[in-house]
């Protein structure tokens, strides 16, 4: 026999928990649907697109309800007679409208007729209007991550493409996705009066929706009576907790899933769910750690001293100096205090520490307050990796004992 064999027990098809399956049906989002689906109404009308901007945190259905509902569309369009063509694209890896152009162009012209940088933007602009032109009929732009575009260029262009006698065959709506509800406010004014004509904001899922999402996959991916309610509604629980994110929710359900094969277990237990969000707390914080510039592992090395001392929540101004001594002992020169603030931010947006706005009224003024989020433990043995200060001056066993 081999070292490897398949697995019956457990898993029918453990693929239908990942980010990349598309459901059937969409549950938990009974009323971003409707709104949506009221939003994309004229396109089975032959009328042109609106433009529909999506908002909403990580793992809330954005990305899922616009996939299930646009396929729902291309099916019923083609009943009416209707032409649509959809052209997706994520920018998490382009960061100006040149390259979503660019882009843009690839997705629709075969392998071998794909451009490079090296064109003006002008020439760049002209071939998607002509790629745009052939395809014809109504076109669907979807832009996923689009807050990571620098410049609203493209954002502008396209809505406005028909009145400036750009297109003559196409109709083109966009239907924009971000996780940055404030992406809008940074649009040029011009812009969000051409663009943002629908927009849906997508909120955190309730325990109550994640368990019918779970519910939901676990009785396609796993053996039938494999997964009892109360392991779906524990993972629900934590999922809800973490900012109701239903892709946490399912990673952890496949986890626990992977604890229980491992385990040779014959069903999921709650003992696996809380082995399997140990293991992922673990591989978050490692992940996320790892991932920080070395200056940003010394701003989370002085905030985790002051978490020890007792000394947090605390503002930015008081982590610096003791930010300040860290870089000392590293032998590293620090930054200014509005770049290790920056740090900081990037500590909260990665949920490794939490950011709490503060308004002392007039006097006091605004300010935000910072904690950890995350187990000091965990930190710990994450920076042990990572930090090169240990053995210049003291090491973090000697500041914190037997915590590692």
């Amino acid at each position: 026999m081999g070292l490897f064999e398949p697995d019956t027990n457990i898993y029918r098809d453990r693929d239908i928990l990942r980010e990349d399956y598309q459901p059937e049906k969409i549950v938990g989002r009974d009323e971003e649907l409707q709104q949506y689906i009221s939003a994309l109404q004229p396109v089975i009308n032959g009328d042109q697109p609106s433009n529909i901007f999506l908002y909403g945190k990580a793992g809330v259905g954005k990305t899922a309800c616009t996939g299930y509902l646009l396929s729902e569309l291309q099916s019923d369009a083609e009943e009416y007679d209707v032409d649509i063509t959809t052209i997706r694209t994520n920018c998490e890896d382009l960061s100006t409208s040149y390259q979503v152009a660019i882009q843009l162009i690839n997705e629709i012209r075969p392998s071998e007729e794909h451009v490079t940088t090296g064109y003006s933007k002008r020439q760049i602009y002209e071939m998607l209007w002509e790629e745009l032109d052939k395809v014809g009929n109504t076109v669907i732009i979807v832009l996923d991550e689009v807050d990571h575009i620098d410049d609203d260029s493209i954002l502008y262009q396209i809505p406005r493409a028909r009145a400036n006698k750009n297109l003559t065959e196409a109709k083109v709506g966009i239907i924009g996705i971000s996780n940055d509800f404030k992406f809008r406010e940074g649009l040029s004014s011009k812009v969000q009066s051409s663009l943002c004509e629908k927009e849906l904001q997508f909120p955190a899922y309730e325990a109550a929706e994640l368990r019918d999402i779970l519910r939901q996959r676990a009785d396609i991916a796993f053996h039938k009576d494999v997964v009892p309610d109360a392991v779906i509604a524990k993972c629900a629980a934590y999922g809800a907790k973490d900012a109701g994110d239903a892709r946490q929710s399912l990673d952890l359900l496949m986890e626990t899933g992977d604890i229980a094969v491992e385990h040779q277990a014959e069903q999921l237990t709650e003992a696996h769910v809380d082995e399997a969000r140990d293991s992922l707390e673990k591989s978050r914080v490692v992940e996320g750690v790892n991932g920080l510039t070395h200056q940003g592992q010394l701003v989370l090395y002085a905030l985790l001293i002051l978490n020890e001392e007792g000394k947090t929540p605390t503002r930015a101004r008081d982590v610096q100096p003791q930010y300040e001594l860290v870089c000392e002992r590293a032998a590293v020169d620090p930054l200014v205090p509005r770049r290790m603030r920056d740090h900081l931010g990037e500590l909260a947006m990665l949920g490794i520490a939490s950011r709490t706005e503060r308004n002392k009224g007039e006097a006091g003024g605004r300010y935000y307050e910072y904690s950890l989020d995350t187990s000091p433990e965990l930190l710990l043995e994450a920076l042990e990796e990572t930090v090169d200060i240990v053995g210049k001056t003291e090491s973090i066993q000697q500041r914190f004992g037997d915590q590692v």
